[in-house]
């Protein structure tokens, strides 16, 4: 997955059905940057098409800009799987599930950009016909050095921020006439409370071997290695879902209050 640099390649990998056949001792790092094809062209994020809604330009840019994010997170949790076995094996966790349950992960990114893909397509479009930017990446360059900060940002800030966001934009969607893009992102959303779910689960199970309280490892963690604070407003019932607790996101008094 990671050596393929042409989407279809790279999604028929990451789809490709079969057992896990796994031995630390044919591990072997995974590349600093995963292959990527020559398009889109990378800018800066303040340069990025505009996505308004009430335009079939607009609504392209925002699938444009979705799929790109869905095509990032392919190589986000199969390098989670690959980079960090390794490490989930010395904390004397088990490292097979671990790989395999962020193998999956990568599997259901991989089924996300093929719809949204295909949708580009059904708007005379495609992936790679508009710029986009590098921040996911540049995000896994930051935490790739740590398990416990790649969790934190990858699955608990940047999927969870989706959890907040998407909602309101199926709603949108679908009242500027766009039922098939709002029913593409029904499909994401509830897979996603799933990939948030995975990631809270080894981020509980990282920190209890590290000995860390999680909720106060994750906010440090946010406040060293991300750009800017958790803004509101946050999806909490989703969150909950997912197992990710209040206290993470929210660190005020009342975030603690066991009645809530």
């Amino acid at each position: 997955v990671l050596d393929a640099a042409a989407p279809e390649d790279k999604t028929a990998a990451a789809l490709a059905p079969g057992a896990l056949r796994l031995a630390l001792a044919d591990w072997i790092p995974p590349p600093t940057r995963p292959a990527r094809p020559a398009l889109p062209i990378l800018i800066s994020p303040h340069r990025t098409p505009r996505r308004r809604l009430g335009s079939e330009r607009g609504r392209v840019a925002l699938i444009h800009a979705l799929a790109h994010i869905e095509f990032n997170a392919i190589d986000l949790a199969f390098d989670m799987a690959l980079r960090f076995a390794p490490a989930i094996a010395a904390l004397g966790l088990d490292w097979r599930a671990f790989v395999s349950e962020w193998s999956g992960v990568g599997a259901e990114e991989a089924s996300h950009f093929s719809a949204l893909s295909g949708r580009l397509a059904e708007m005379g479009s495609a992936y790679g016909a508009l710029p986009a930017h590098d921040g996911l990446w540049e995000t896994a360059a930051r935490t790739a050095d740590d398990v416990l900060a790649r969790l934190a940002l990858a699955p608990l800030v940047l999927e969870a921020r989706g959890l907040d966001v998407t909602p309101k934009l199926m709603v949108d969607l679908r009242a500027v006439g766009d039922g098939p893009t709002a029913g593409i992102l029904e499909r994401i959303y509830q897979d996603e409370i799933g990939h948030v779910a995975v990631g809270a689960r080894w981020f509980d199970a990282v920190a209890e071997v590290r000995k860390l309280d999680p909720a106060a490892a994750f906010r440090r963690l946010v406040e060293e290695r991300f750009r800017s604070p958790l803004k509101p407003p946050f999806n909490e019932s989703a969150r909950t879902q997912a197992g990710l607790r209040r206290e993470f996101y929210d660190p005020t008094p009342a975030a603690h209050d066991p009645v809530r």
